[in-house]
């Protein structure tokens, strides 16, 4: 099988730089992924993207030698199994709040006897490989999105689920939660109290710790601290902020 780059990074002890796509299509995922980065991210949650356009963006990043990776929509093993035979190399995995609902998403990730993923994986094998299933429960990423006051609660239970590779932190979503306004750089002290204490607990049980960021300057000082994977571009936003430059640019303002 195909070996997941984004795991050798992570057992080399490199941190990955993550970009993130919710612009249904292939060009631009097939530009991003071109860019150089380690992992590219199709973001079905929040992206505009259904699971066909899924699929073809899959495609495009696969021209490159940067990880795939996908955020399914909701923590649901139907969406989070079609994602894994479309190909994802590893699955982000919104709202995990509990031990219980962590421990039912990296089932769902997992061939029997380590979970219960239906046998299946089509795309997976032209991607990975014809040794898929020998190999896939030990290739394929796990990481559990932490955004919440309930996470934080349960936090330690959620880390401890056998076969969970790490957790992402949503820093919007945390911040709400939390009775702060919704931030994609948090300065509230609870707030950055609490992302600390995950990358702690993270450290502690050697998995990985990743989070959202506003940019490149953010992601650096995120690794600095000690994060594993930064997500520092988003297709959609990339275009906004260079679009207005550009025109501002050209109107000499």
């Amino acid at each position: 099988m195909r070996q997941n780059a984004l795991k050798a990074l992570w057992r080399d002890g490199k941190p990955a730089i993550n970009a993130w796509l919710g612009v249904a299509s292939s060009f631009s995922a097939e530009v991003m992924a071109h860019a150089g980065f380690d992992t590219v991210t199709v973001d079905t949650q929040h992206g505009m993207v259904d699971g066909q356009q899924a699929i073809a963006m899959l495609q495009a990043i696969s021209t490159t030698e940067a990880t795939p990776l996908m955020r399914v929509v909701w923590n649901d093993p139907a969406l989070i199994m079609k994602a894994l035979d479309s190909g994802a190399y590893g699955i982000i995995c919104p709202m995990v709040n509990t031990a219980e609902e962590c421990r039912a998403f990296v089932g769902a990730c997992r061939y029997a006897p380590d979970g219960y993923r239906s046998v299946g994986p089509a795309r997976g094998t032209l991607y990975g490989g014809s040794d898929y299933l020998l190999h896939a429960n030990d290739e394929i990423v796990t990481l559990a999105m932490i955004e919440t006051r309930q996470a934080m609660d349960n936090l330690e239970a959620i880390l401890d689920v056998p076969g969970l590779d790490g957790v992402y932190i949503g820093p919007n979503d945390l911040s709400l939660s939390l009775g702060y306004a919704a931030s994609p750089d948090p300065q509230d002290k609870e707030v950055l109290e609490a992302i600390a204490r995950v990358r702690k607990a993270t450290k502690a049980r050697g998995q990985a710790c990743a989070m959202h960021c506003t940019g490149g300057a953010m992601g650096r000082r995120l690794i600095e601290q000690g994060m594993d994977l930064v997500t520092v571009a988003i297709d959609w936003r990339m275009m906004a902020l260079g679009s207005a430059a550009e025109i501002k640019a050209a109107r000499g303002a």
